[in-house]
């Protein structure tokens, strides 16, 4: 073996490391944009998610793509890390020659994929304490702090970085708060039933004998003027 070969076998370059996840951050770019397309998102939602990426540092589009992930996981339908990984080797070789022994290097191979899956895989935590519910995040830091009664977390498709509100309940009643270790309310605790729907607005919630519709601003929005 030649001391150029030894050299890439044996030398972890932090240069390499970054250019490979910023042309893998491309890749995962690509397929949320497919992911919108495929759920007929609309273009105008499309280009603010991308332009919004584009004035990110490579770790803020990083952190931004995982918390999309996370609150909207059939992104990863039928993704292969090893094909996001090959694809960012390849834009990354200068020729066939070094492409091909980055991907015959299987010790580098597996750790680049755990790089890439600790860093895009990052889902949050529902706690229990005392009987009551708070959410951490990967990190264990408090999104939501363990005082409701009952969470339920919106996995639906939203089609930019929006943080989607928690369905909450607390002293019996319903509403929406945000993740974002505030405990913002996006609406008050007044509700008998919150429900998800599947397009904006995202949530059906009845009280006082009424049906209403609740944007992710906590907007009521009355039922008729619905699709």
């Amino acid at each position: 073996m030649t001391d150029y070969q030894n050299i890439i076998n044996n030398y972890a370059d932090p240069i390499e490391e970054l250019q490979i996840r910023h042309f893998a951050c491309k890749e995962m770019e690509r397929q949320i944009h497919r992911y919108i397309k495929a759920m007929r998102g609309s273009k105008e939602h499309m280009l603010r998610f991308e332009e919004t990426l584009q004035s990110m540092s490579l770790e803020d589009k990083e952190r931004a793509i995982a918390l999309y992930i996370d609150l909207n996981r059939k992104v990863l339908d039928g993704l292969d890390f090893k094909l996001v990984l090959a694809r960012a080797m390849a834009n990354y070789s200068d020729t066939y020659e070094f492409l091909v022994t980055l991907i015959n290097d299987k010790r580098r191979i597996v750790r680049y994929l755990n790089i890439l899956r600790d860093t895009y895989i990052q889902y949050h935590k529902v706690i229990e304490e005392d009987g009551k519910f708070g959410i951490l995040d990967y990190h264990g830091n408090t999104l939501l702090s363990p005082k409701y009664e009952f969470l339920r977390t919106c996995y639906v498709y939203v089609d930019d970085l929006r943080t989607m509100p928690i369905i909450a309940q607390l002293d019996g009643k319903l509403g929406l708060v945000l993740p974002d270790g505030n405990d913002t309310l996006v609406t008050p605790f007044k509700y008998d039933s919150i429900s998800l729907r599947e397009e904006p607005p995202y949530f059906e919630a009845k009280y006082d004998g009424k049906v209403v519709m609740l944007t992710t601003e906590g907007v009521e929005v009355e039922k008729t003027g619905c699709r």
